[in-house]
């Protein structure tokens, strides 16, 4: 039997910005993997004056189960949860690991609460929980990069590899510093999401193509295929094929969405290297350090298994130091 399990304040925004571009609960519910009567009842019971808001939702749920909350966790526990916030997991995160290794049972909303009240008594917990930002939306789809030699369209990746049934499919990317500088290049596994981060001394193709191979050849063994965007920065991708025996393939232009965990895994990294900032400067070891935060952060997609669990077999050092 599956229980039920309360919305989190990201499905809120998900909803709200679903129900902003037309969607019916119902699509909602399909979109979300909810039973449409959550949806309809979130929206009835948590919509203010001016209809439903995300932020105003999330307060309203969280004022309703406040008095509903017993502290049944002592300080050592409070204390674990620091350290966890402190590794940069998500409250999400923390709940589930705690429960499931720990046997702490502690709510991702009563996290939420404990960093509010931290911050407002001057504390620093905030810091280490993700930035939210408004997405653009991108208005036309015309692609007017020109064509990369030999590129072969993700309609003609394998259907394993869709389906995320193998480990071995890969996805690039890159994400851009200071205009003209350094970029880290960003190549995430489908099906464990793990991440392999490194840096490239600017965005031409063979520097970038150089950062791939410098990444991804202590893996090779585990490279079956890689899915680019169609930045001409991914213009030696048959290089990249012949030195790790892969194949390659390119999402059609405008629809990131064909390239999801890459995506997702940016705006994790975009967390320590905002956008505008000079990456020239960064270094190895700093970029070792942010891909082993990312790699060994529990993640709801895993089972909360990490992604070095699932991959490598190996536990997070925090698991350790209990």
């Amino acid at each position: 039997m599956k229980h039920y399990t309360q919305l989190t304040r990201e499905e809120r925004y998900q909803i709200s910005a679903l129900k902003s571009a037309g969607h019916l609960p119902a699509e909602i519910a399909t979109i979300l993997c909810r039973n449409k009567a959550t949806i309809s009842r979130e929206l009835k019971r948590n919509k203010g004056l001016r209809g439903y808001r995300p932020k105003q939702a999330q307060n309203l749920a969280l004022e309703r189960r406040k008095n509903k909350q017993k502290n049944r966790l002592c300080s050592s526990h409070w204390d674990r949860i620091k350290e966890l916030l402190r590794e940069d997991w998500s409250p999400e995160q923390i709940s589930q690991w705690l429960h499931r290794e720990e046997s702490v049972k502690i709510s991702h909303e009563w996290i939420y609460h404990f960093v509010l009240l931290d911050k407002q008594g001057g504390g620093d917990l905030f810091t280490h929980l993700r930035c939210k930002k408004k997405r653009k939306k991108r208005y036309g789809s015309l692609d007017n990069r020109g064509q990369i030699k030999g590129r072969v369209s993700i309609d003609e990746r394998p259907a394993i590899a869709n389906e995320r049934r193998r480990v071995g499919d890969w996805e690039a990317d890159t994400v851009i510093g200071k205009q003209g500088g350094a970029v880290l290049t960003t190549l995430v596994e489908r099906r464990t999401r793990h991440c392999v981060i490194t840096k490239a001394a600017d965005k031409s193709a063979q520097q970038v193509t150089d950062a791939i191979l410098r990444g991804l050849k202590p893996l090779d063994f585990l490279v079956k295929t890689i899915t680019y965007d169609n930045g001409k920065e991914f213009a030696f991708h048959q290089k990249v094929n012949q030195e790790l025996d892969t194949k390659s393939y390119f999402a059609h232009p405008y629809h990131s969405w064909e390239r999801g965990t890459n995506e997702n895994t940016n705006g994790l990294i975009r967390q320590y290297f905002p956008k505008g900032k000079d990456l020239s400067d960064i270094t190895d070891a700093e970029i070792r350090a942010v891909m082993d935060k990312i790699n060994n952060r529990p993640r709801k997609c895993l089972g909360y298994k990490t992604h070095n669990q699932v991959l490598l077999g190996i536990n997070p050092p925090v698991a350790l130091t209990t």
